[in-house]
């Protein structure tokens, strides 16, 4: 499966079903794929396509369908992983050891390569902390390329709080090279990074990005030499590159469809961007409310 394919299925479900069914059939999917057409996935998931609309039903069932990914990443490590349902103040995967003592929960992120400006609070790693609970690790999947390349409060917070700044990139590279936990591989020294890292970093540098490391401590897992890491990542920055193009097409055509508008079609189109008529709603809702109210109650 492609990934226009799968992103296709995506924004089809989300109109067809209710989301828990929708997100059921997602999962069937995601888990009987095999090895290789879920790398294909894993290459592209982490972008956001431009032609989901934001803050809608498809974009909620695109971030599902992330966390699916990526539990079916660790299976395919080797480790026992599931999806948590719907609900606040929660990691989004939860996976275990087959072999060893621990377990970890994790998180996946897409960002829309449109959105440039990004925060501390878009991570979300201090949230890792308090949803680790009573489980050893914690792994916040993102866009390799996305993470900050200067300090950032990210970093200190990983570090304190022992979070994992792993990424789709790396999760595709050790599917490729066939890294699976075994009984004698335990892939806990990789979900503890950050503590040993932290251990190995003075309060003067605790926010200083740490990816160099990290990548050498991934590569030497992979077992791979300078060279062919650096140009892993090569390849990696050329399908971005490619897929941003297509994001820009969706865009430039959208202009162009805009620009043989009628006047009225352009009203609409105005009236229905800005969610004039749901705001119109709630504020009624709201004075219907305060009709109802009674204040001697």
């Amino acid at each position: 499966m492609n990934f226009s394919r799968f992103k296709e299925l995506v924004c089809i479900l989300s109109k067809e079903e209710s989301f828990q069914v929708s997100s059921e059939k997602i999962k069937d999917i995601v888990f009987s794929l095999e090895k290789e057409d879920l790398i294909v996935l894993v290459d592209e998931i982490g972008a956001i396509p431009e032609s989901i609309d934001h803050d809608s039903t498809e974009e909620k069932l695109y971030s599902k369908a992330s966390d699916i990914i990526l539990a079916k990443c660790f299976m395919e490590l080797g480790l026992k992983a599931e999806v948590l349902q719907e609900r606040a103040d929660s990691a989004d995967v939860v996976a275990k050891s087959k072999y060893h003592n621990y377990s970890l929960i994790a998180d996946a992120k897409a960002f829309r390569v449109s959105r440039a400006a990004k925060n501390q609070k878009d991570f979300k790693v201090e949230s890792m902390v308090h949803w680790r609970k009573d489980n050893d690790y914690s792994i916040l999947c993102c866009p390799y390329f996305q993470y900050p390349r200067v300090k950032s409060q990210i970093y200190s917070s990983a570090l304190q709080g022992n979070v994992l700044l792993f990424s789709w990139e790396y999760f595709s590279l050790l599917l490729q090279k066939n890294i699976k936990e075994t009984e004698n591989n335990n892939l806990a020294q990789l979900w503890n990074f950050s503590k040993i890292q932290g251990q190995n970093t003075t309060v003067d540098n605790i926010k200083r990005c740490f990816l160099k490391e990290q990548n050498k401590m991934i590569q030497n897992i992979l077992g791979v030499s300078d060279k062919e890491f650096e140009d892993c990542f090569d390849i990696f920055k050329n399908r971005i590159s490619t897929r941003c193009k297509k994001e820009i097409l969706y865009w430039e055509n959208l202009k162009k469809d805009i620009e043989n508008y009628s006047k009225e079609q352009a009203i609409t189109a105005l009236i229905k961007s800005l969610k004039l008529n749901e705001k119109i709603s709630v504020i009624n809702s709201y004075i219907n409310q305060l009709e109802a109210y009674d204040s001697c109650r």
